[in-house]
This record gives structure tokens, sequence and C-alpha cells, in this order.
């Protein structure tokens, strides 16, 4: 039994993250748009993400240009060490870095605001007046980390590929041209849509997640606490997995250039 009320609550949980997130989706399309609200939402957010991304973002690109690069002078094919490099950090490091601040940093903060909210009832009071909860507070906050993480994947690409342009040709002697060459051989246009199309749908899941969590959260200091810590562990698991299913049907439809 105590088994089944585990796997109940789990399956409850689920299916109420799924029910704010459509229910977001089709709230953002209400009006009243808090615009002004999604402007400073989105400015706090990218004021508290912006650093700790630039600054996650050079190891990621050092780790894989140096990796790569060892690799291909193995097999001989240091000609395209350019092209995978910066693929690697287009398609899967610059989203998955800018979605894990994001949820470290700016949904850490949502949650708390929104779990001190419900703690004082002032979610309650929001309802009790006719107002939505989610078209007022979550729209905007959710809305706040897609712009976020759509600047920031952007900026957090320039700076790995920077980074491993630096290492892959300063540090293991590759050669500048061929390093850009294989990039611009190999790389589609779809490979720049496909980075921006996850950033776009990891910023929904960071922000849903830890609206979720702040509405949902136990009362007293302590359940705000434990929320946040529950938003991001669970921010990280739906990142990777989702990653994982966008990363299958991407290779799926867009083979690459050499397939």
């Amino acid at each position: 039994m105590p088994r089944k009320g585990v796997v109940t609550r789990a399956l409850t949980s689920t299916g109420d993250l799924f029910a704010l997130g459509l229910d977001t989706i089709r709230s953002t399309f209400k009006r009243p748009f808090a615009a002004r609200d999604v402007l400073e939402q989105f400015w706090f957010v990218v004021s508290v993400s912006w650093i700790p991304a630039m600054l996650v973002a050079i190891p990621f690109g050092a780790v894989i240009a140096l990796q790569l690069g060892t690799l291909t002078v193995q097999v001989g094919a240091q000609s395209f060490t350019g092209a995978a490099s910066v693929l690697a950090v287009v398609q899967q490091a610059a989203p998955i870095v800018t979605t894990l601040v994001i949820a470290g940093a700016g949904g850490a903060a949502i949650c708390a605001d929104l779990g001190s909210r419900t703690i004082r009832d002032e979610i309650d009071a929001m309802k009790v007046m006719g107002v939505s909860p989610i078209q007022k507070l979550v729209v905007p906050r959710v809305l706040a980390c897609i712009m976020a993480a759509v600047l920031l994947n952007g900026l957090v690409s320039v700076v790995g590929v920077l980074g491993g342009y630096f290492f892959n040709v300063v540090v293991q002697g590759g050669t500048p041209g061929a390093y850009l060459a294989s990039f611009t051989a190999l790389a589609q246009i779809s490979d720049l849509w496909v980075g921006e199309i996850k950033a776009v749908i990891f910023g929904f899941i960071a922000g849903v997640v830890a609206a979720y969590r702040g509405l949902n959260t136990a009362p007293g200091p302590k359940g705000v606490g434990d929320s946040v810590n529950q938003s991001v562990v669970v921010t990280f698991m739906l990142l990777f997995f989702v990653n994982t299913i966008i990363t299958m049907l991407y290779l799926q439809l867009f083979p690459g250039k050499g397939a």
C-alpha cells in the first residue's frame, strides 16, 4: 500500500505539472497581457544568469574542443575538429548550459517567490478576488524564462565556440583556417535552429517546473526551501530526458550533409 501511494502521488504530480503547462500556454493568449511584468521578470532572470552562463560556457567549450581534438588526431581527422566542436556546442552544450543556469538561478528565485506567496495565502486570496494566479504570476515568469533562454543561448554559443577555438588552436596547435572551414562545410542552418528550439522548450520547462513547485509548496519556510531544491532537480531530470528525445528526432529528420 505505501508503494502504491507513492506511485499515485507521483502520477498525480506529473499530471498536475502538465496541466499547469497547458494552462500557462492557454493563459498566455488571454487579455490583459502583463507586458510590464514580463519585462521585469525577463530583466531579473537575465541579470542573475548571464555571468554564470558565460563562466560555465568557457570550460564546456574547452573540454569539448580538447576531447574532440585528441580524438580526431588519433583517427586522422584533424580537419573536422572545428565542425565537431562547434556543432557540439551549438546543438548540445549551449541550450543545456543556458537552462541549467536559468533553473539554478532564476528558476530557484521564481519558486521561492511563489512559494512564499503560497504560504502567506496570497494565492488563495487572489483566487477569492477572481484574479487568476496563472495569468498574473505564472505566465510572465514562464515567458521571461523562455526569452532569457533564447537570448543566453546565443551568448553561450558564441562564448563556447570562442573558448573551443582558443583551446584547439592555441593549446593543441590546430590550424585556424581548418577549424573554421570544416564548420562551414558540414554545418546546416537547421543546426542553429535546433539549438534555439531547444532553448525555447527548455526555458518553458524551467519556468513551469519552478512555478509548479512554488504554487504547491508545503507550509513554512522549510517547505519553501524543499520546493526550491525539488524544482531544480526536476528541471535537470526533464531537461536531459527531453534533450535526448529532441536530438533523436533531429538526427532522423536532418541526418547531416555527410549522410
